[in-house]
């Protein structure tokens, strides 16, 4: 193999022809070795401009390329709306704007995805950990913003509980309970924190929190009536809460009691998906060691994005991920 000094030597020999042939050869190679850590910006330029460019300040149509900028030596373009006279990105109002670190975005992601603890990825990609905390959070609330499809066939729809948390809160409102610990009280309290999760044969799913306690009728209805259609059938637990709302909608309703060894009705009807849902739900949580419950909703949609890409770590679902989140 020859030593970089013969390589030059080699390369000085060259006709200016041959040099530039190399130049454009050598270049094209560096760019593809960068490309991989950049965000997925063309991508998410259609992505976000499927029905047309619209002004991300403003929404006007009346959007020019306003010059291009730097960003790392990666050149990227720049818009300027004629309404508003503002100048924008393909990043703008994206969790990736302002990033000084976009070279990073692709191994943080990955690192999302891997369920990898703040620290580490900070400690991996030499950022620091308020960082970190920051990026994760800016695709979480990016995450949670999607909204759920219309429900198709049947519904099951139960809800599970997490201990009321304020970890990370200097000045609690009560008093700590070591690693996690256990309700002061027996049974549902406001000590817990409800999550509803509804779901269809599809995939289609609901998942958010509902304040502390006991799920609520009107809560129900306000959440689950704009998603339904006419074909739906309930299947649920026993809690009253659903019992009254179907009643009130006037929707088929099939109900599971903990007491009965009844666990599927004619071969098709059970909340045996829901139930599974919740128990890799609860199992993936695991890993954070309590999470406080104002971000709790965060981590449902990031859970419910992992659960649907199958917890694969491939190029698919970082760009996948990626794209969504700088698109919802």
């Amino acid at each position: 193999m020859a030593s970089i000094h013969e390589t030059l030597a080699m390369i000085q020999q060259l006709s200016e022809t041959d040099k530039n042939r190399l130049l454009q050869a050598l270049s094209q190679q560096i760019q593809e070795s960068v490309k991989p850590n950049e965000p997925l910006i063309k991508d998410i330029r259609e992505k976000r401009n499927e029905e047309g460019f619209l002004c991300p300040n403003c929404g006007s149509k009346l959007v020019i390329r306003f010059g291009t900028y730097f960003v790392q030596s990666v050149k990227r373009q720049r818009y300027r709306c004629s309404q508003c006279h503002k100048t924008s990105t393909d990043l703008t109002r994206t969790p990736l704007d302002g990033t000084w670190y976009s070279d990073k975005w692709i191994p943080f992601i990955e690192g999302m995805i891997d369920g990898l603890s703040l620290r580490r990825q900070a400690a991996s990609l030499k950022i620091s950990l308020p960082t970190a905390f920051r990026w994760r959070h800016k695709v979480l609330t990016a995450l949670e913003r999607l909204t759920s499809n219309t429900f198709n066939g049947i519904i099951e729809m139960d809800e599970t509980y997490f201990l009321y948390s304020e970890k990370g809160t200097k000045q609690t409102l009560r008093l700590p309970r070591k690693r996690g610990g256990h309700s002061a009280k027996r049974g549902i309290s406001h000590d817990q924190v409800c999550v509803l999760v509804a779901r269809d044969r599809q995939g289609t799913t609901y998942m958010h929190t509902k304040g502390h306690g006991r799920l609520l009728t009107s809560q129900l209805d306000k959440v689950i009536s704009p998603l339904l259609s006419n074909d739906n059938v309930f299947c649920t637990d026993a809690w009253r809460a659903f019992n009254t709302y179907t009643k009130n909608k006037k929707l088929p309703h099939y109900r599971f009691k903990s007491t009965e060894k009844t666990r599927v009705i004619k071969g098709i009807y059970h909340i045996q998906n829901a139930n599974s849902y919740h128990s890799r739900l609860k199992r993936w949580m695991i890993r954070f060691n309590g999470v406080a419950t104002k971000y709790l909703d965060h981590y449902l949609a990031w859970f419910h994005f992992l659960d649907r890409m199958g917890f694969e770590n491939t190029d698919h679902t970082v760009k996948t991920m990626m794209v969504t989140a700088c698109t919802a």
